[in-house]
C-alpha cells in the first residue's frame, strides 16, 4: 500500500540521516541483539511479560562525541496478545493477534558518563536515546479496516552499557515504540450496532517495547586504542 505523508517523510529522514552520519563518525560500531516484543493497547492494557516473544536487532553506530551516539538500526520478530478481559465486553469480544513485525529506526544517545575517557576507567554508564522509526507488520487475514502496514514510531527510552574493553562492550535496553496506530491488534473502531463485539477504542492508540541485550564490536580509527584494563 501507498505511504501516507507521515510514512513517507519518515522513510526520508531514516535514508538521509543514515547516508550522511557515518560520515562524521570518529569512531564507528556494529552490533546485534536478542530480546523480546512486547504490546500495549485494547487487548491488554499494561505491559506484562505474559506476552513477550521473541525478537533480534542489528545495527550501526557512529560516536558524534564523548557522551553523543547517533545509531541507525533494525529491529524484527514476532509480536502477539491473547485477550485480557476486564469486563463483560472484552469476554465476549475474546480477541487475540499474532504478527511478525519489521522495525527500522534512527535514533540518538545520550551517555550520561565519560565512558570512553581512558584515563577515568569508567565500565558503567547509563544511557537514554530517542529518535524516529517506520515499522511494518504482516498482513492479518482477520482484517476489517483499511490501512496500511508500514506506519511510523517514535522510538525512546534508555539502558546501561558495560564495558568489556575498548573494543567489546554489552547493553541491556529498554525501550518504547510510540505508535499513530490503532490496528496492531486489528481492533478499534467499530459498528456496536452488529453486536460481534469486535471493536475497542479508536481514541487508544497501540504501543508496542523491545527489551533486550546486545554485543557490540568497535572499529577505531588511528591512532588505534589502548586496553586500560588490562
Amino acid at each position: 500500500m501507498r505511504l501516507g505523508r507521515i510514512g513517507r517523510i519518515g522513510l526520508i529522514f531514516l535514508l538521509v540521516t543514515g547516508l550522511i552520519q557515518p560520515a562524521l563518525s570518529q569512531r564507528s560500531e556494529v552490533g546485534f541483539g536478542l530480546g523480546t516484543f512486547n504490546y500495549t493497547g485494547d487487548l491488554v492494557k499494561f505491559y506484562s511479560f505474559k506476552n513477550s516473544t521473541f525478537a533480534a536487532t542489528a545495527f550501526y553506530r557512529s560516536n558524534l562525541s564523548s557522551v553523543v551516539s547517533f545509531r541507525v538500526g533494525a529491529t524484527a520478530g514476532k509480536i502477539g496478545a491473547s485477550e485480557k478481559p476486564i469486563d463483560a465486553f472484552a469476554a465476549q469480544r475474546n480477541a487475540s493477534f499474532d504478527l511478525f513485525l519489521f522495525e527500522a529506526s534512527s535514533v540518538m544517545e545520550y551517555h550520561f558518563l565519560n565512558w570512553r575517557e581512558t584515563k577515568r576507567f569508567v565500565r558503567f554508564t547509563p544511557y537514554l536515546f530517542a529518535g524516529l522509526g517506520l515499522f511494518g507488520i504482516s498482513g492479518n487475514p482477520d482484517k476489517t479496516e483499511e490501512y496500511s502496514n508500514i506506519q511510523l514510531a517514535i522510538p525512546f527510552g534508555g539502558g546501561v552499557k558495560y564495558v568489556y574493553n575498548p573494543k567489546w562492550y554489552f547493553s541491556l535496553e529498554f525501550g518504547v515504540r510510540k505508535t499513530f496506530f490503532d490496528y496492531l491488534d486489528n481492533i478499534s473502531a467499530g459498528d456496536p450496532d452488529l453486536k460481534n463485539y469486535q471493536y475497542g477504542n479508536p481514541n487508544d492508540n497501540d504501543n508496542y517495547y523491545f527489551l533486550g541485550i546486545s554485543i557490540t564490536r568497535t572499529f577505531y580509527d588511528i591512532p588505534c586504542p589502548k586496553n586500560p584494563y588490562k
